[in-house]
């Protein structure tokens, strides 16, 4: 009988490979091959997958890592308490790899601590002090704001309910700034590159109430519900966290695998020939990659097929369920690199497929 629905039923030692535009959104074809789509020799130019590691970054501040006209990645560091700061240019998506702390904001105070996502909207005040040395992968949306995907038939709650959202605590701020004899009186406004210092005569934080569905939040890793399948294999944009109008933001977690005899359990073989991908590796053991330690971050643009590791088919036959914590992006625009991570980079990472 012909095969019928993608990812399941795939003959016998060969291959599936999905083509797709917009994204795993748009529309879609299916290609059974007799081998698999990475089985490339060598590559000579730059439109390759590439592999950094970030965790060998030491200095503090941001550190700038890909950007294009609508999205900017960093790298933020600090072992103590950096400027107050607004960012100017765009929403901003603090994820915490390392540390922990307390972030102040006009609206209250909000605790941080590894595998936590922050949204500091446009022109929001916000000032960091870390309680350990801390490191965050940052993602500045440049032209549109951060918002909640849509659930559809699967319901408002989930993924994550809004009530994983959590609020600014005001009355913690105010006891914070008591406590520790504070006043921020300096805030550093970062827009189109430049940085300009705003010096206050009295300590900015001094909201007495506020109300309204516009303030800044944070969400727990460990309060998103993956979207699983036991017959399928489901898209990555299923775990699909934050979206912009140019970009999308995914949380890959520990799930349970596909349990189907017939179901593909490792990542399809895909070519999205209108986004960019960039994984930014957590912790865990991302299964569908070799030799992968957290800190890592991947970049693989639009123009080629990409997939699974050859080690990940074998491995994908006695895993039951994956041990992984990662953050995505798929950009419509192609991704341009700072000269700060090319000296990151692992050169070889194209030859991982063979």
């Amino acid at each position: 009988m012909k095969k019928r629905q993608p990812h399941r039923d795939i003959p016998l030692g060969n291959f599936e490979e999905e083509q797709g535009q917009q994204g795993f959104y748009g529309r879609v074809s299916h290609l059974i091959k007799e081998k698999p789509s990475t089985r490339w020799t060598h590559i000579e130019g730059n439109l390759k997958p590439r592999l950094f590691n970030l965790a060998k970054f030491k200095k503090e501040g941001w550190i700038p890592l890909l950007y294009n006209d609508n999205v900017s990645l960093f790298l933020y560091q600090l072992e103590k308490a950096d400027t107050a700061c607004r960012m100017v240019d765009g929403d901003v998506l603090y994820f915490c790899h390392k540390g922990s702390g307390v972030i102040l904001t006009e609206y209250g105070l909000l605790n941080y601590s590894e595998g936590h996502y922050f949204m500091i909207p446009k022109c929001f005040t916000h000032f960091m002090i870390p309680h350990s040395k801390s490191s965050f992968f940052v993602i500045k949306s440049l032209k549109s704001h951060f918002r909640e995907p849509d659930r559809g038939m699967l319901g408002r709650h989930a993924l994550y309910s809004s009530n994983s959202l959590i609020k600014p605590d005001l009355k913690a701020l105010q006891n914070y700034l008591k406590k520790h004899k504070l006043e921020v009186k300096k805030v550093m406004h970062y827009h189109q590159g430049e940085s300009t210092c705003f010096t206050y005569k009295d300590c900015i934080f001094d909201v007495l109430e506020w109300q309204g569905d516009l303030f800044p939040f944070s969400l727990s890793m460990e309060d998103i519900m993956p979207i699983m399948s036991h017959r399928v294999h489901l898209p990555p944009s299923v775990h699909t966290t934050f979206l912009t109008q140019e970009f999308i933001v995914c949380s890959f977690l520990p799930r349970p695998l596909e349990e189907d005899k017939s179901t593909l359990k490792v990542p399809f073989y895909h070519q999205n020939t209108d986004y960019d991908e960039v994984i930014f590796y957590h912790k865990g053991d991302f299964f569908s990659r070799d030799n992968i330690d957290k800190g890592m971050m991947t970049l693989h643009p639009a123009g080629f097929p990409h997939g699974p590791h050859p080690k990940a088919f074998q491995a994908s036959s006695h895993k039951t369920h994956t041990n992984e914590y990662a953050v995505m992006i798929d950009s419509q625009s192609p991704f341009k690199r700072t000269k700060e991570i090319s000296s990151l980079e692992i050169p070889d990472y194209w030859k991982s497929w063979k």
